[in-house]
């Protein structure tokens, strides 16, 4: 723990202490901590600080380099000198790394680096270590350093802490080390500037650093290389700001990259928004359904084939490159799984929940899906797109790219769009500089047409569902949960989805040539019903579908009669009279002949034995029925009619099957819900928002408050062994452990009541602690507790 950073915190004033809670939501997340002493090493910790840095932009990274360049601890004064700017440019960055508490001044105005950000950088601004951590080396030896010593000219006498420190006064002055460069041999200089401008880690040929004569060798017996392996040198810092020159600032970039903008029409982004909105939903729908009644298979190396992309793209209508998207999407949004059973992607029981809901949620699934996913379908590496659901090394950092790409695009104003790709692929660098330069320019393209196609992006400029969303990037969540309540359910997210589906159409002119048009986006259920009874002939800006005797034929082997297929069509516009005609017709023929579904059929050669167990009382719950005289049907599976038959004392044996057994899911309890085609759905509860951390403001004044009261007197043990009397000396000490290290335990008290609790404190008798059950702070009297065991 930096007892520095704890110092600072404790100048804070509410304001100022809420401001780095409100960057840090990592350091007040359940359980939240109380003291001051706890909020420094939450803010202290590694993890979570390489995670806030991955969050900043440019200038406020370049100023943490620059510190770690200087050494020690830099003024304000002396950073804005280095890097050859005025201070007040430098000011606003360093109170964005204090809001964050990656650094804060001291009380004499040095300026203190959290140690997980030197882990980061082993080369800041393209320099290596410090020159004394190569002289201090096991490496280089006493006798070494002496010799070194003498081959520079300076006293070799001393300690090797003094020898050290005249090397690095002398090869640190930029005037002496030009004068002993001066003597160098030819060539020397040319090999010491690749170092300091594109080191300090070089690969170099060991053979001539043993060489006498050569500019390798005559360097490294000076100092200003070091060999860390046979074929890799490095060079000191202080040798390459040397030669870099003394009018050398480390890089700052404190206003981002130009990025030009061309007008584009308002009006038109909104309406590609109106339009791509309902399409996803249709889409998405149709993939589903279309996946429902044919598994989609896996490879055998994993991912879905291009093969089947195809099949599923034409079966629906859709481009493979929505089709490719889709499958990503819904399977992130664990509307898609594998079933092992079927033998490929099946819709799960949360697809029938999702159909039930309103269609702006249902767009919000899909968005919030895309936000946390990690692969990228639409990107291209080496002309070809990535398997479908196939593994991605890069992972996470696609998401991120994904984040930064729309955020970057926030800056463009509404009315505008971005001129070149390039200019933006260097605007989000500027976003984000921890992320890929190459992968973000290699995934740019695609992750923009994936934002096309789902109504963020038109005319390169975000539509308002995309701002919305683009503002979201703090609570993405991660592509293994199952939902990101936060986005799902957040208000301006919901508005705009609302609105971006606020012009789908849902009536539909009939033709007396039997086509339905639709001018304008189809609402989902219009264009789901238009689906299940024509034919689509066309999309876009109007679409029109056809009807036929076989669209109808097929409406009525899913289930639907005549009267139901008039009434529904009926309700989203006038029918004409062809139309009419044209479904009794189909219907009055539908049904000459029928085709019955049976479990199994069971054969015999012995007509009466058929006959005996067709009327045998312990088998009728297999409702048995007599096709031919050696021939019965079953109603139940090949496996419950042979378990009954042997339990009623015959001897049947399997046969293989000749017809595809149908797999159906069914829902595991729940309130079911009637579908079109009489199937049924569980309606899944939405899922429950998590506790909010607590606001800032409210928990600066308690730490505040915590932090005047002073802390806790110190005396756990005794306090614990004088009031916890129900309990023996071991789980006196654990409890101790409770409040002197945080550590978790499951405590349980005299009425039985029990609890896991950690990051206790001892109050006038009762030890308060967070308890996870309850997802708070509670108090627990001490002389209630019966038993403490680990957890």
């Amino acid at each position: 723990m930096d007892d520095h950073l704890i110092a600072w915190l404790t100048t804070l004033d509410e304001d100022r202490l809420a401001r780095v809670l409100a960057n840090r939501p990592d350091a007040i997340a359940p359980p939240w901590p109380r003291r001051i002493d706890a909020l420094a090493q939450r803010l202290g910790n590694t993890f979570a600080v390489m995670e806030v840095m991955r969050g900043l932009p440019l200038p406020p990274l370049e100023l943490l380099q620059a510190c770690l360049v200087i050494g020690g601890r830099p003024t304000e004064d002396e950073l804005a000198r280095f890097l050859g700017v005025s201070t007040s440019e430098v000011i606003p960055w360093l109170d964005r790394l204090y809001d964050c508490a990656l650094a804060w001044p001291g009380p004499d105005g040095r300026i203190h680096l959290a140690e997980a950000v030197a882990r980061w950088w082993t080369a800041p601004c393209g320099l290596g270590e410090p020159l004394a951590q190569y002289l201090e080396s096991w490496a280089l030896n006493a006798e070494g350093l002496r010799r070194m010593c003498r081959t520079l000219g300076i006293p070799p006498a001393g300690g090797k802490r003094q020898m050290t420190a005249r090397v690095t006064a002398l090869l640190g002055d930029p005037d002496k080390l030009g004068d002993l460069l001066s003597t160098a041999p030819e060539g020397t200089v040319g090999l010491l500037d690749d170092f300091a401008w594109d080191g300090p880690v070089r690969s170099v040929d060991g053979n001539r650093f043993v060489n006498p004569g050569t500019p390798e060798k005559w360097a490294q017996d000076r100092g200003l290389l070091f060999r860390t392996q046979w074929d890799v040198a490095e060079m000191p810092r202080e040798v390459a700001l040397g030669l870099r020159g003394p009018e050398y600032h480390g890089p700052f970039t404190p206003y981002p990259p130009d990025l030009a903008t061309i007008p584009v029409d308002r009006d038109a982004v909104d309406l590609a928004m109106a339009l791509a909105a309902p399409h996803l939903l249709d889409r998405a729908t149709a993939l589903l359904e279309n996946a429902d009644k044919t598994t989609l298979p896996l490879l055998k190396n994993g991912g879905v084939g291009v093969r089947e992309i195809r099949r599923v793209a034409k079966e629906t209508g859709t481009s493979e490159e929505e089709t490719r998207l889709l499958i990503e999407v819904c399977a992130v949004a664990r509307l898609l799984a594998l079933d092992e059973k079927a033998g490929g992607l099946v819709p799960t029981d949360r697809f029938d929940a999702w159909r039930l809901e309103d269609a702006p949620h249902r767009l919000r699934v899909l968005l919030a899906a895309w936000w946390r996913m990690e692969r990228s379908p639409l990107r291209r590496v080496d002309g070809r797109y990535p398997v479908v659901l196939g593994d991605d090394p890069a992972g996470e950092t696609l998401a991120r790219i994904r984040r930064a790409v729309l955020g970057a695009l926030t800056d463009v104003e509404p009315g505008q769009g971005f001129a070149t790709l390039q200019e933006l692929v260097q605007s989000v660098h500027w976003r984000a500089p921890l992320l890929d330069r190459e992968l973000l320019a290699e995934s740019a393209p695609g992750i923009l047409e994936e934002s096309r196609l789902l109504g963020l992006t038109a005319c390169d400029s975000l539509t308002d569902l995309g701002r919305a969303l683009a503002s979201l990037g703090s609570v993405a969540g991660d592509e293994h949960d199952d939902s990101a309540p936060e986005v799902e359910h957040d208000p301006a997210l919901a508005d705009c989805s609302t609105r971006a589906l606020a012009s789908a159409q849902r009536t539909a002119l009939f033709g007396a040539d039997l086509t339905a048009v639709v001018t304008g986006p189809p609402a989902v259920e219009l264009a789901s019903l238009l689906d299940r009874v024509a034919t689509r002939e066309a999309k876009g800006a109007a679409s029109i579908w056809r009807f036929s005797p076989a669209t109808v034929r097929r409406a009525l082997d899913a289930g639907s009669t005549a009267d139901e297929l008039l009434d529904e069509l009926s309700q989203v516009g006038t029918l004409p009279q062809p139309l009419v005609y044209l479904i009794n017709d189909v219907a009055r023929r539908h049904g000459e002949v029928t085709v019955t579904s049976v479990g199994c059929i069971v054969q015999g050669s012995d007509p009466g034995l058929l006959a005996e167990i067709a009327g045998h009382r312990k088998l009728a719950k297999l409702g048995l029925r007599q096709l031919a005289p050696t021939v019965l049907a079953s109603n139940a599976p090949a496996d419950r009619t042979l378990r009954a038959l042997r339990e009623a004392g015959y001897a049947p044996v399997p046969v293989n099957d000749t017809g595809d057994i149908e797999i159906r899911r069914e829902p595991q309890g729940g309130r079911l819900i009637l579908l079109p085609g009489g199937r049924v759905a569980e309606l899944e509860p939405p899922p429950l928002l998590t506790e909010p951390p607590p606001d800032p403001h409210e928990h600066a004044k308690r730490l505040i408050k915590s932090r005047d009261d002073g802390r806790q007197s110190g005396h756990t043990w005794a306090l614990i062994g004088r009031l916890a009397s129900r309990l023996p000396t071991a789980q006196q000490s654990l409890l101790g452990f409770v409040v002197d290290r945080g550590v978790r335990a499951l405590i349980t008290l005299s009425d039985g009541v029990t609890a896991t609790v950690s990051h206790g404190e001892l109050h006038s008798g009762v030890l308060d602690a967070w308890c996870e059950e309850a997802g708070d702070y509670l108090e627990f009297p001490l002389n209630e507790i019966a038993s403490v065991t680990a957890s």
